[in-house]
């Protein structure tokens, strides 16, 4: 009788202390305050809990353990379940203890009740519900905790399997006399496998449902591995998607994700949270080492790439132009962390050349380096003018273990590549904006790429232009002749509002460009921006950050402008050594018509800080 009457005072003083609710304590002088509201949503009847789903029914292994951790990290109150524990399905006394010894292997790592409730793969003949007994006693029962109920029923009572569930007489009358005996409680929650609503010949549970239609209630099911919400009965059921079992996976929109749900229970009736397994992660979701992991994944160079090249084909007229019979394409990754790196590159489908089109897929160790090649090949050969390039994508990722999946996709266009020659001049070039010391302009026939406006570029004469590039003694020279019927110039020279040229000069190793990226302006390369100006004067956009001794020059004629420009090789030379073989160079005008009513820009080549890039293309050897 003591120990009774001191258990009852325990009790007691455990409720007047929970009854005891947290205040925040904290200066709350004045009208004014940096919070809306002291009201902590605290109440004493408040409780969460969270319901596991169907584990088997073609179990996945390695997601329930997942679960198990993620529900330790939540911390809910209890765990409940809707059934499918374990595969079952068989009559071998061994196989199903060892399931079940499976089974609670993961349970034992729980920090929290858990309550068992039988699916059909757990309860479909008399071989498994005897184990059943055996092992947890009530293949269906009931609790109280804060006023509500918790009603944990048998769907397989009769064993019949998938489909086929059923309220058979003796457990209804359990229900009912569970219900009128807690008639008062301010909830009742029901947990059972499968959704009896929703099947045929289910045994009673149309006369559970009239028990239920006048309380608050609300229905949690499995079984189907796909989440749908239904109203009915004036209250809302619930069939949930799966903690490990069989699923498409193809996500919240098709109902088919793993996930816990989490219950906070309040006084107006639960609230409910679907927590995507994927979703829920400890505080190690981002450390120091995955930091310089996804660093590493935006940033180092993780793809180099070496293309065919286009010989030259010497025309009837003299010209001559790149073309592209057959090659390989050379990929070298580089994997800087210390867990393996997973790599795949799929190339389309292109219209002139044969590429191997399955997704190459290869999986780099950690701290190492591998190289592969796909083949090209075309039935004849192609002028690369007349080619369109090949779209690409390469997805990088990286699975660390505790941690998210770490995935990075680039796209990007490239094609065989031409090298053409840098012109030796016979003797210095004067920038002076002229072209006398130019026997010609080499690119005078092309078309250049127009990004405007549908309407702003009206053809060659409204805006075009030629150029040429050579080298002598300490410079690399440039020149380009502009044909602009509608010249718009400042006294400001400032290019974003005018009409002028820009150069493009990437002295980088060939390494360096062969990344995938165009570079970054000014860091990784120069880019000139030249104008005239009003005075008659050249204005260089951001001079202070390009190389120095750059000279430039331009000149106003009847039909445009000439540029002209030149880099110290003292510059390339540090950027490739003093034996520089390569540039790559691009070039184009800002044309700006009707005092900036229209405004384009014209390249040789698409732009290299745009996704428009194509690897390799203006690529220039000394000769």
């Amino acid at each position: 009788m003591k120990k009774i009457i001191l258990l009852s005072m325990l009790i007691w003083g455990g409720l007047m202390v929970a009854q005891k609710q947290a205040k925040i304590i904290i200066d709350s002088q004045g009208d004014i305050h940096p919070w809306n509201n002291l009201n902590v949503n605290n109440s004493n009847e408040t409780f969460q809990f969270a319901i596991v789903t169907d584990r088997t029914g073609g179990v996945r292994p390695g997601v329930f353990p997942v679960a198990v951790d993620k529900l330790n990290l939540l911390q809910p109150e209890f765990v409940m379940s809707v059934g499918d524990l374990i595969t079952g399905y068989t009559e071998d006394r061994d196989q199903i203890n060892k399931e079940w010894d499976e089974f609670n292997g993961f349970i034992s790592k729980l920090t929290m009740p858990f309550f068992y409730l039988p699916g059909n793969h757990d309860y479909i003949n008399d071989v498994m519900a005897e184990e059943w007994k055996k092992r947890f006693g009530k293949d269906y029962y009931h609790f109280v905790y804060k006023d509500v109920l918790f009603l944990c029923l048998n769907t397989e009572e009769l064993k019949r399997g998938a489909g086929r569930g059923a309220i058979d007489q003796p457990q209804y009358d359990y229900i009912k006399k569970t219900l009128a005996k807690n008639s008062k409680v301010k909830w009742t929650l029901v947990f059972m496998h499968q959704p009896l609503w929703d099947q045929e010949d289910n045994g009673m549970w149309e006369e559970v449902e009239t028990l239920l239609k006048d309380r608050k209630h609300t229905v949690y099911v499995g079984h189907r591995h796909r989440y749908v919400k239904y109203e009915r009965n004036n209250s809302n059921y619930f069939i949930l998607a799966t903690t490990g079992g069989g699923s498409g996976l193809r996500g919240p929109a098709f109902g088919e994700f793993d996930h816990v749900v989490w219950i906070t229970m309040t006084e107006e009736g639960p609230i409910m949270a679907n927590l995507l397994l994927d979703g829920i992660w400890d505080e190690n979701v981002q450390t120091e080492e995955g930091l310089k992991r996804m660093r590493g994944l935006t940033s180092a160079k993780l793809m180099q790439i070496e293309l065919p090249v286009a010989d030259q084909l010497d025309e009837e007229d003299g010209v001559a132009e790149p073309v592209f019979e057959e090659g390989g394409i050379g990929f070298t990754f580089t994997n800087p962390a210390d867990i393996p790196l997973f790599v795949e590159v799929e190339l389309e489908t292109h219209k002139d050349i044969w590429v191997a089109s399955a997704p190459l897929e290869i999986e780099i160790g950690p701290n190492s380096v591998e190289k592969v090649a796909i083949p090209l090949a075309s039935d004849e050969q192609k002028f690369l003018s007349e080619m369109d390039p090949f779209e690409a994508e390469v997805t990088y990722t990286y699975k660390p273990e505790g941690a998210p999946e770490l995935e990075w996709e680039k796209e990007f266009k490239l094609q065989p590549m031409a090298q053409l020659p840098i012109q030796y001049s016979g003797k210095p070039i004067k920038v002076d904006g002229k072209l006398s010391d130019w026997p010609d302009l080499r690119f005078a026939e092309i078309n250049p790429i127009a990004v405007s406006s549908p309407f702003a570029h009206t053809g060659d004469k409204d805006g075009s232009f030629s150029f040429d590039i050579a080298y002598h003694g300490d410079y690399v020279y440039m020149a380009m002749e502009v044909v602009d019927d509608d010249m718009v110039i400042k006294e400001n020279g400032d290019i974003s509002t005018q009409d002028g040229a820009f150069f493009l000069l990437d002295a980088r190793s060939m390494a360096d460009m062969m990344t995938g990226e165009g570079g970054r302006p000014f860091r990784d390369w120069p880019l000139l921006g030249i104008c005239p100006t009003k005075d008659g004067s050249t204005s260089l956009f951001q001079e202070a950050y390009l190389p120095k001794g750059v000279e430039v020059a331009t000149t106003q004629t009847d039909w445009g402008y000439i540029v002209e420009a030149a880099v110290p090789i003292d510059y390339i030379k540090s950027k490739q050594g003093d034996n520089w073989k390569h540039l790559r160079f691009n070039c184009g005008v800002h044309d700006v018509d009707k005092n900036g009513d229209h405004d384009s820009q014209l390249f040789w080549k698409p732009d290299w800080r745009f996704e428009k890039n194509i690897i390799g293309s203006g690529m220039f050897k000394k000769q």
